[in-house]
């Protein structure tokens, strides 16, 4: 674990210059005592490292010293190579770059390490993408990238959900994320954080200005508050339905997105609750009471129980699809 955590020190003295001794001990989580006995060790290593003490100091490498010794373990040399399989580089077209990258590692790691990486690379795979999801739309990624790493305002025209007309807004960008196959921009509006799916920007123009984003906040950061609140999102209309065991499988993968509680499957229940002799009890979440007709698809194997507004909207919407299909029969 030590040599672990020397070589990690190491190398982020290598590459981010003067580091505070406070940031080496949070990002390594160990306290900053630990951190200045690492240093003692390697410089008795032969390690030209020093630490500067005061407001503005830190731990540093003499100028120009490098190393290039990878340290990299068996579990990390495979975990970069699972890492090419997860489909985002081809969207942000770096596919050869990555390709070129692992090369260059695969030639690095010591002779002992490859086989077991070049395996992991074959054996594993990571399919971003959801079952029976539809066609995406075009996305274009490269000019998000580019006003991205910029750090400049931008100005994008945007299409909201249900929306037909395009919206101007100016943000000021943290970064891209890839959230199940999705590419969303992460960006303040207005100085409030605020997600933009990628394939409802029809533009982009980037502005002159500096980016400015809030003191201290990072893109990992503002993601996580953005995704909390996107699941702490209350669903007004609760409805409770029982389906078919043997269609309980289709449903959780179809419904995920709405189930508020895991399946109850009481075996050898019965009565009041739906659970019991062949059923299970689903607890879903709607934002409208209209999006309860995604439960149509099951077709008889699902009965909605409660509320009862719930049934009349099925029982309207069923009505609806008999009588458009009953001249077929006529």
């Amino acid at each position: 674990m030590k040599a672990d955590r020397l070589l990690s020190i190491l190398l982020l003295l290598q590459t981010r210059g003067r580091v505070p001794a406070s940031e080496l001990a949070a990002r390594l989580e160990v306290s900053t005592r630990t951190v200045y006995r690492d240093v003692e060790s390697l410089s008795s290593a032969g390690v030209p490292v020093y630490a500067e003490r005061g407001r503005h100091g830190g731990i540093a490498l003499l100028p120009g010293f490098r190393t290039d010794v990878t340290g990299l373990t068996t579990d990390e040399a495979r975990a970069l190579f699972i890492l090419a399989t997860q489909g985002a580089h081809q969207a942000l077209g770096l596919d050869d770059a990555l390709g070129s990258a692992l090369r260059k590692v695969m030639a690095a790691l010591p002779a002992p390490h490859r086989p077991a990486a070049e395996l992991a690379g074959r054996r594993i795979l990571v399919d971003p993408d959801r079952w029976l999801g539809p066609p995406r739309a075009a996305v274009d990624l490269d000019a998000l990238q580019t006003a991205v790493f910029a750090d400049r305002r931008l100005r994008i025209r945007y299409r909201h959900s249900g929306e037909t007309r395009l919206r101007t807004y100016t943000v000021d960008p943290y970064g891209l994320v890839a959230k199940a196959g999705t590419w969303y921009l992460v960006a303040d509006r207005r100085g409030r954080p605020q997600l933009f799916r990628a394939d409802r920007v029809a533009s982009t123009a980037r502005l002159d200005a500096p980016v400015r984003r809030r003191p201290g906040a990072e893109l990992a950061q503002v993601w996580a508050q953005l995704r909390q609140q996107v699941e702490d999102r209350p669903a007004p209309v609760r409805v409770t339905a029982r389906i078919r065991r043997e269609r309980l499988d289709l449903a959780v993968r179809i419904l995920g997105g709405a189930l508020t509680a895991p399946p109850r499957t009481d075996e050898g229940a019965s009565g009041a609750d739906g659970a019991g002799d062949g059923w299970a009890v689903l607890e879903l979440g709607y934002p409208v009471l209209s999006a309860v007709r995604q439960l149509l698809q099951f077709g008889d194997a699902l009965e909605v129980l409660e509320p009862p507004e719930a049934r009349r909207v099925l029982a309207g919407a069923a009505a609806a699809l008999t009588d458009l299909y009953a001249a077929d029969r006529r």
